[in-house]
């Protein structure tokens, strides 16, 4: 019955090509991945791979390519990562529709203000060779992001850009607010840190009376945690549970609660691991567990102050 069960799946799946949804099932990509509509309208997959530190351009278009045949249709990158050609020769490579990859990137500080954000958009374009992104950001709450915006969505009515978002908009109050008060496109997507030690249960609360998407970097703690959750013994115990890696659990975790969630990585044996998430599911008490890691830990803690010396100390 299992074997006839999985054929049918697999029949269904073939016959839904890029996307499918089952009655009132949630839509998702060939891979599982689940599909969330923005505030917008437009359609993104939730799960994708980031590319913040890859160890080079070169190696950042290998990471997509694994990532692209592995199922991932997400890929999010950024200015200040000095790969976006990387990942623009990758979605190039793979020989994947260009409509079924969702491409994320982020505009720099030194790049805001109202009549230079355009060029800036333009640059950006050119150096991945693609026609059009499908979410873009402000990086950081510094600068002239209310000038930007305002040639973001100038970007958006060109057919450019298909979302816009903000980043690293948890701040303060005020930078929130005074996006929010600008734009005429509301913000689709916030990304910030989030994983079971910082759920941002506030953030969450804040950003929901507008529709705006949770996107989670460091859905895994990143580098500065020492793999703190990865030793966690709740998670080890669930992972156990279900024959899954931790990371696995974490991301698992992650989509469940209805985030957007892009762990980064270049080695393709992680970048497969991170996707072999859509074959099980945590029960309600497993997910009341992780719920209860929360401490709102953060294991990147710059400040504002900090963020704005490391913005203007950059050069480009």
């Amino acid at each position: 019955m299992k074997t006839l069960t999985n054929l049918l799946a697999a029949a269904l799946i073939m016959l839904c090509g890029s996307v499918c949804q089952v009655g009132a099932q949630e839509k998702t990509t060939v891979a599982g991945v689940p599909v969330v509509t923005l505030n917008n309208g437009v359609e993104m997959p939730r799960f994708g791979i980031g590319t913040f530190m890859q160890p080079s351009d070169e190696v950042c278009e290998q990471s997509c390519l694994t990532a692209l045949k592995a199922g991932y249709r997400h890929i999010d990158t950024a200015h200040a990562y000095f790969d976006e050609a990387g990942v623009g020769r990758a979605v190039k490579e793979s020989g994947i529709p260009r409509e079924e990859i969702w491409v994320t990137s982020k505009l720099w500080p030194t790049e805001y203000g109202e009549g230079k954000t355009l060029k800036a958009i333009d640059d950006m374009l050119e150096r991945m060779q693609l026609d059009y992104i499908d979410l873009l950001y402000v990086h950081q709450p510094v600068g002239d992001f209310v000038g930007a915006w305002k040639d973001m969505e100038k970007a958006v009515k060109q057919g450019k850009v298909r979302a816009l978002g903000i980043s690293n908009f948890d701040a303060n109050d005020e930078v929130f607010k005074t996006i929010m008060d600008s734009a005429t496109i509301k913000p689709a997507v916030l990304q910030i840190e989030c994983h079971p030690y910082a759920q941002r249960l506030a953030m969450r609360e804040k950003i929901k009376p507008y529709g705006i998407q949770l996107e989670c970097w460091f859905p895994l703690g990143g580098a500065m945690s020492n793999g703190a959750l990865f030793k966690d013994p709740i998670i080890k115990k669930i992972a156990a549970a279900h024959g899954k890696t931790p990371a696995q659990v974490i991301l698992r975790w992650h989509i469940q609660e209805g985030f957007s969630v892009i762990p980064g990585a270049s080695d393709p044996n992680y970048i497969k691991e991170n996707i072999d998430i859509f074959d099980f599911q945590l029960t309600d008490d497993e997910m009341a567990q992780m719920r209860s890691l929360n401490k709102e830990q953060r294991f990147f803690n710059a400040t504002l102050e900090d963020v704005e010396k490391m913005v203007w100390g950059t050069k480009f």
